[in-house]
């Protein structure tokens, strides 16, 4: 089937409902990686079935690793840590998370290994992380533009020892660094020069190795770490949460266009006991007026008569900031959202998307290097029925969905390439507002 040129969402004026969200990418793609890298085999519950994760898949089968499915579980064999395959070219699409930790893993595997992607992944930046790796003793080069991907990891050894990597570009450096450093040659100390961006996903990154069995020694600001010489060992089962970014949306969209506190949105599978930061989310709406309740597992919300503009620094949980934008088009006063340099990395430039198609909707946008203030239409006249460029990205399109809420159609152009982490969005969104 050729992917959908546009979707047309009509004006929504309510939503209420349940709505389970799929597993966690982030989550998904470490647990791939540290189930390959232990001993024994894991049963992966809940592994989301999207793009990001498909290729991380099909690069560890191209690597030799044994990964069968049943029922809707992967059975994942661990190899602890010898790659079967000593020669490999393994194509990762967008997907930074699987470029940066299998660039980082693969630097243990006595190979030769060509890392690439689709031409957006060779505009992504990768040189700290490749710096970082050359200090701690591998052999990597770089096979076109310096700095970024594809990238040719030659067989070396990983001696370990200090290293000091940026964190002001991606926390994925210092993810995919921790994750490997385990099986250097000798014990790795991680000092982070700069500031930590996106704080939350290291947390979690060190939450499930020690899940897989290695405990690491850091500090409580998360600029040094002590990462022990070990071998990860199979928890035998790992349940992937629910991807809380995705969650966002319906978090959002309860907060907007919900004001029935008996029926309020329930989204399931984040809640109280998420380890991902983006759980978080659900607490800047609430500053910003959104009644929630709060279980284990779940999260349920309804908004006031007005939500309340909010300037906040969002640096913490840049992805779900995105979504943060579009309340702002619903909220009394101005939204300025902070320190969301990163936003320029990803799968596109979102800052300068964000702005461009938030103008076109009629809200007044000003931004800066690394901020954005978003002031909603002045009147319901002021709404347009506009088509939305995606940019290939799938935030994007999630993101400007929301629009329907705002009392005028809303028509995203290439809705597929939500693909990359939740193909069914669009049917569940329409689905939770009844709107099929």
């Amino acid at each position: 089937m050729s992917p959908l040129p546009a979707i047309t969402l009509n004006p929504i004026e309510h939503i209420e409902g349940s709505i389970r969200i799929p597993g966690s990418k982030s989550l998904s793609n470490r647990a791939l990686l540290l189930a390959t890298l232990a001993e024994g085999t894991t049963r992966l519950q809940n592994l989301l079935d999207a793009e990001d994760v498909d290729h991380m898949l099909d690069s560890l089968k191209q690597l030799g690793i044994t990964i069968t499915q049943q029922e809707g579980n992967f059975y994942v064999k661990g190899t602890g840590g010898n790659f079967p395959k000593r020669q490999a070219v393994c194509f990762l699409g967008n997907s930074g998370t699987s470029m940066r930790s299998l660039a980082a893993a693969l630097c243990i595997a006595q190979g030769d290994y060509v890392l690439e992607g689709i031409p957006r992944m060779y505009e992504r930046p990768i040189a700290d992380l490749v710096e970082g790796l050359k200090t701690l003793g591998a052999n990597i080069d770089y096979l076109g533009q310096a700095g970024y991907p594809p990238l040719h990891i030659h067989p070396s050894s990983l001696k370990g020892g200090p290293v000091s990597l940026a964190g002001n570009t991606s926390s994925q450096y210092v993810s995919a660094v921790l994750m490997l450093a385990p099986y250097a040659l000798k014990p790795v100390t991680i000092t982070i020069a700069g500031r930590l961006i996106s704080k939350p996903y290291v947390q979690m990154t060190l939450d499930i190795m020690e899940q897989f069995g290695v405990k690491a020694s850091y500090s409580s600001d998360l600029k040094s770490f002590e990462i022990p010489l070990a071998r990860y060992t199979s928890p035998g089962d790992y349940w992937i949460e629910s991807d809380a970014s995705s969650a966002s949306y319906f978090l959002a969209a309860g907060a907007i266009a919900n004001k029935n506190r008996d029926k309020p949105v329930r989204v399931e599978g984040i809640g109280k006991k998420s380890l991902q930061g983006d759980s978080q989310f659900a607490r800047v709406l609430e500053k910003m007026g959104a009644i929630v309740h709060y279980e284990d597992h779940a999260i349920e919300i309804s908004g006031p008569n007005k939500l309340q503009g909010i300037d906040i620094d969002m640096n913490d949980m840049p992805d779900v900031g995105m979504t943060l934008a579009m309340v702002g088009l619903f909220a009394e006063g101005s939204t300025t959202i902070r320190n969301i340099a990163s936003w320029k990395v990803k799968e596109t430039d979102r800052l300068h998307a964000m702005a461009t198609e938030l103008r076109k909707v009629g809200a007044g946008i000003e931004t800066g290097e690394d901020w954005i203030r978003v002031t909603p239409p002045a009147t319901q006249q002021d709404w347009k029925h506009v088509n939305i460029e995606t940019y290939n990205d799938h935030r994007i399109a999630m993101c400007f969905s929301l629009v329907a809420l705002g009392g005028v159609p809303v028509t995203i152009l290439n809705p597929s390439c939500t693909a990359k982490t939740f193909p069914t969005y669009f049917e569940d969104f329409k689905t939770l507002a009844n709107a099929v």
